[in-house]
């Protein structure tokens, strides 16, 4: 028989929900869900959501959808990788929001409520959002970690530290050890008058109106930034969604009615909420790769979605530019060559040259390089030596006669060397003797 299944990831827990089965007419009773909640503990909370669907989907074939909740674009993003790890592909990532709004539909909780609040306060921090609940339009959303169900524990630690009953932990186990006795105590609470749970420390002892007395100041502050969000939202709203674990405290209830003055919904289980609505958005997702031939193993780019995989390394134009320095330095070569060879030729021809006006071609572009990005550039050392060793754009080769000169009396003439004139040595320098006079 097919089923589908529902998971929320959340910071202190991953949580996955399978309805019973549907009815005749497709529809899934909103209650009918098998439920099951795995600690986070020291796990990354993607990588063990991950490795908890993969087995839970390996135990119950007949699952044929699975539907993720995800919180923000970077939430998304941390779970798609891990999914990618496990080579999960058969799965849809659906906002928080939009499962809240599935599950309060089914219910009929929020019938007739056309614009509501979201408040969905759980262990990591507070999201506050301003919803259309019939197109499910998100009007404006805001989320904060100041005001978190850890944050809560964390009064009840200090408090009961502060009153004498309990020691302070020595080291990070027992202080981890100490949490989690008051986040029980939390909990307890929503249900009991006052809890005592005995611990390596001392007792932990707490009554209902001490504990409101510690977190009033921040639900009043959680209450003010719903508020804010609302006016923020300029949109009416006629009804308050309190979801998430910290739901169950009847203080948020009552302080969010008295500031919103609408009347605050809170239902069932509130923490699997979003999981049981997630299971009811399931969906079978429509393979897009054709199916891998038997032997062969996925690799890392095929098990990425393609938004996550870096396209392809191209080092040909590595390889291009060690061609380029190849013949550059050949020609370098080449060039000192023929300059020891001819140098006074050219250096006669540069003379004549540099006497009549240089003129530059208007056709000639300047010439741009382009740096692959896949490829990191030293500054200042590989572009300065693309530009320098560059081949240039070829040139039309003009032959020119150099002026023929005709040699004086003191000019030597070599082949293959410039004339040599030797100069004139003026006779008062060295006087002679004068000639003899010619014989008679």
């Amino acid at each position: 028989m097919s089923s589908v299944l529902g998971v929320s990831v959340g910071a202190g827990a991953v949580r996955m929900a399978r309805p019973h089965a549907a009815s005749p007419h497709g529809h899934i009773a909103p209650h009918s869900f098998d439920l099951q909640s795995i600690p986070v503990g020291e796990y990354q909370v993607e990588e063990l959501a991950a490795e908890a669907i993969g087995v839970t989907l390996e135990a119950t074939p007949g699952i044929e959808a699975t539907a993720i909740a995800y919180r923000s674009e970077q939430h998304a993003r941390a779970i798609r990788a891990s999914m990618a790890r496990q080579q999960l592909t058969n799965y849809e990532l659906v906002p928080e929001i939009i499962a809240a709004l599935e599950f309060a539909h089914s219910t009929g909780d929020i019938r007739g409520i056309s614009s509501l609040v979201v408040y969905d306060l759980g262990s990591s921090g507070l999201s506050v959002s301003v919803v259309d609940a019939q197109t499910r339009e998100v009007r404006h959303s805001e989320r904060t970690s100041d005001i978190s169900g850890d944050y809560l524990d964390s009064l009840i630690r200090e408090q009961q530290i502060a009153s004498g009953r309990i020691a302070h932990p020595a080291d990070p186990a027992g202080l981890a050890a100490l949490d989690a006795l008051c986040r029980e105590a939390k909990e307890q609470l929503s249900s009991n008058t006052a809890v005592a749970l005995p611990s390596e420390q001392g007792l932990v002892l707490l009554a209902q109106e001490n504990f409101e007395s510690l977190i009033m100041l921040a639900i009043e502050s959680s209450a003010r930034m719903a508020r804010d969000v609302i006016v923020r939202s300029d949109r009416p709203v006629h009804g308050v969604l309190l979801i998430g674990g910290c739901a169950r405290i009847p203080l948020i209830a009552k302080v969010l009615e008295r500031w919103m003055g609408v009347p605050v919904i809170v239902p069932d289980s509130p923490e699997t909420v979003i999981t049981r609505g997630a299971a009811l958005l399931a969906r079978p997702v429509r393979p897009i790769r054709a199916s891998t031939p038997p032997g062969r193993m996925l690799d890392d780019d095929e098990l990425s979605p393609a938004w996550l995989s870096a396209p392809p390394k191209r080092h040909r134009k590595r390889e291009i530019n060690g061609a380029v320095l190849t013949v550059s330095a050949l020609a370098v070569v080449a060039a000192i060559g023929l300059g020891l060879g001819y140098g006074p030729q050219v250096l006669e021809r540069d003379s004549q040259s540099s006497e009549r006006p240089t003129s530059v071609s208007p056709t000639s572009a300047p010439r741009t390089t382009t740096l692959d990005p896949q490829i990191a550039v030293a500054p200042g050392t590989t572009t300065e030596t693309e530009e320098s060793v560059a081949v240039p754009p070829p040139r039309r080769q003009t032959t020119t006669t150099p002026p023929t000169t005709t040699p004086g009396p003191n000019t030597i003439v070599v082949p293959g060397l410039p004339p040599i004139v030797v100069p004139t040595i003026p006779t008062e320098v060295f006087p002679f003797p004068p000639p003899p006079p010619p014989p008679r």
